[in-house]
């Protein structure tokens, strides 16, 4: 694993996300409500966020397993349960509405997407939707039927990685660079779990701002333990066909 940012680029990370919401008029839009109409398929243009996860939660009375266990998991001399660290409070403070909502298991994203309509992706789905340009029309200079070595297009510039980059830890979705089929954090920010399972484990795909840009690309997905959850572990849902965006 590469190893975790420096804690003092933490200060860059308000006036550079004011900066690229500037940059994305998308943003001011909500980008968190939108859904992208691929080939086949419906897709969130971001991850789900606290604020999504949390209308979800108070609806259903949802106590997730990280509440429920007293705090989710961090990365440091091996994994380590940090007490308070849940989806609402992602590192023991409570987090904005338009973060990611993660320290979710499996089990508990896959409830929050059927109750939008939807589901989690399947791997091929993502494949398509986060390397494959399939709009009939794309924006941000990218050209239909082409496929891309990263979710950004030919180079990771505009992830959030652990390189540099403006972001101590995750950043609110939609601040990043808008990547392919106008998706945002299909490679990094946080890992995203997926339909496809393997026993007890699911796939998770993109990588997260701890790792490098070689997770985000599409030999990086990783299968996890479906009942983890982590700091690094979020979500989107998938919608079928028939689905309205």
């Amino acid at each position: 694993m590469a190893p975790p940012k420096p804690v003092q680029r933490a200060l860059a990370c308000v006036a550079a996300a004011a900066l690229l919401a500037g940059l994305h008029p998308a943003r001011a839009a909500d980008p968190a409500a939108a859904r992208v109409r691929l080939e086949g398929f419906v897709i969130d243009a971001t991850e789900v966020t606290i604020g999504r996860f949390r209308a979800f939660s108070q609806a259903q009375g949802l106590t997730t397993q990280a509440e429920a266990n007293g705090g989710g998991f961090e990365y440091a001399a091996g994994w380590e349960q940090r007490p308070g660290w849940t989806w609402a409070a992602p590192y023991g403070q409570p987090g904005g509405d338009d973060e990611p909502a993660v320290h979710v298991t499996w089990h508990e994203a896959s409830a929050y997407c059927e109750s939008a309509g939807g589901r989690l992706p399947r791997f091929d789905e993502w494949r398509r939707a986060a390397y494959e340009e399939m709009r009939a029309a794309p924006t941000d200079g990218f050209s239909r039927g082409q496929t891309y070595p990263y979710p950004v297009g030919d180079g990771p510039d505009g992830m959030n990685t652990s390189g540099d980059d403006p972001w101590a830890r995750h950043a609110p979705v939609g601040a990043t660079k808008r990547g392919v089929n106008g998706l945002y954090d299909m490679g990094e920010n946080v890992w995203e779990w997926l339909a496809d399972r393997r026993g007890d484990a699911a796939l998770t795909a993109g990588g997260s701002w701890w790792y490098g840009a070689s997770k985000t690309r599409l030999e990086g997905a990783q299968y996890k333990p479906a009942s983890f959850a982590a700091v690094y572990i979020g979500f989107r849902c998938a919608y079928d066909a028939d689905a309205t965006p």
